[in-house]
């Protein structure tokens, strides 16, 4: 198998860069002076500390609250305020928008009928939300309940919740420029840290502070994706494996001057993973970390990958286009969709024509490991012979 080659240098919101030169009080490295004081919500703002190291992430056994939701969602919709909401489809098959139900105030059998909402939808959009108005600490603690927080190797985090991801774009030139600066386009399709073993199973997004149009969020359906393959050539398509790393995103990180908290790592999954809540089959592949796969020779798997990424990209009847409204979370399946930023050209400006800064945070609950059968379900060896025949060492054991 060829060697994982690092890719091009580019600007990513989320991670350290040359821009970011103020400290805290806590002596850890943040935005600049003038961005924070820019900040409505400086108790979110990313910051690095280069002395902390953590240990390769460990294997879990990890449920899907999903399997404990209602069939109709009642717990979910009883909390809905003198029980009116709005709940529509976005697409017939992918993507639901809620109004009238606050995040904040679910219990446990209401996220367990979230969890099976975004099991079967994808992609949920909720507006008017007061979820990140108490703070990190809260937003953190409120989404764990869903699986073990991911602590990112590389992005920033507010100062003391390590288990938040923070994007922050600036006002310096540089900052403003970068969307397009080194490439036509800011589309960059993923599933988030698709390299760890254990990656999340959902995801919850909210844009914090930005301009009022612009860097809406692309999310494709993959379940949809598979199905419209035909017969034949989804038997072929099974057996195969994918390796994911981290390597690149580290070598970017490397060249803007910031830190990994962990080093590095790659793992294997395979290319059709079942769902554990629907069952479902679904793609699991990206561009951002996908490299190969492992079954096949290079050009073979260069060609086919392709040819998948073309598919779920190109076909804009199996996406939905997210937009950032004030006080929006937007959770999703970090499983069975891939997503992709848009770029905000610097041109967006306040009212009064002045630059804003991009300032937005997520938290990603780890779920169980992908399996190509449910009967390998929470196996901690699963796929390790292979592990071993391409010489990859499990750093999750």
């Amino acid at each position: 198998m060829a060697p994982i080659a690092a890719v091009a240098s580019r600007y990513d919101p989320s991670q350290f860069n040359k821009n970011h030169t103020a400290y805290t009080a806590q002596g850890n490295l943040t935005v600049s002076r003038e961005n924070s004081e820019k900040a409505k919500y400086p108790e979110f703002l990313p910051t690095w500390n280069p002395d902390v190291k953590y240990p390769p992430l460990k294997f879990q056994s990890l449920d899907d609250k999903g399997v404990y939701g209602d069939d109709g969602y009642s717990s979910l919709l009883e909390h809905a305020g003198n029980g009116e909401y709005t709940m529509k489809n976005v697409t017939p098959k992918f993507g639901t928008e809620i109004e009238g139900i606050q995040l904040s105030e679910l219990d446990e059998n209401a996220k367990n009928d979230l969890s099976l909402l975004l099991a079967r939808r994808g992609v949920v959009i909720f507006r008017n939300q007061n979820l990140l108005q108490n703070g990190p600490k809260y937003f953190a603690d409120w989404s764990r309940y869903f699986g073990p927080l991911h602590i990112h190797p590389t992005s920033g985090a507010p100062e003391n919740v390590p288990d938040l991801h923070v994007t922050f774009r600036g006002t310096s030139k540089d900052e403003l420029e970068s969307a397009f600066k080194t490439r036509l386009t800011n589309t960059q399709w993923h599933t988030d840290v698709s390299y760890e073993k254990m990656p999340p199973s959902y995801c919850f997004f909210s844009v914090l502070q930005g301009p009022e149009s612009g860097g809406d969020t692309l999310f494709a359906d993959t379940v949809e994706a598979y199905k419209r393959l035909s017969p034949e050539f989804q038997k072929r398509l099974q057996g195969l494996h994918v390796l994911h790393t981290s390597e690149d995103q580290a070598h970017l990180q490397r060249q803007q001057g910031g830190f990994s908290r962990r080093d590095p790592v790659s793992n294997i999954h395979p290319l059709i993973v079942e769902h554990p809540v629907t069952k479902e089959k679904y793609i699991f592949l990206n561009r951002e970390f996908s490299r190969q796969i492992v079954e096949l020779k290079e050009e073979e798997s260069t060609f086919l990958m392709e040819f998948l990424y073309n598919h779920i990209e190109s076909a804009h009847d199996l996406q939905l286009r997210a937009s950032w409204e004030s006080k929006t979370v937007v959770c999703w399946d970090n499983r069975r969709t891939v997503h992709s930023p848009t770029g905000i050209d610097q041109s967006a400006t306040d009212e009064f024509g002045n630059p804003v800064i991009r300032f937005a945070v997520r938290s990603s609950p780890q779920g169980p490991s992908p399996v190509a059968d449910l009967q390998h379900f929470n196996d901690p060896h699963y796929l390790g012979e292979l592990y071993l025949k391409l010489g990859i060492i499990p750093k999750h054991l």
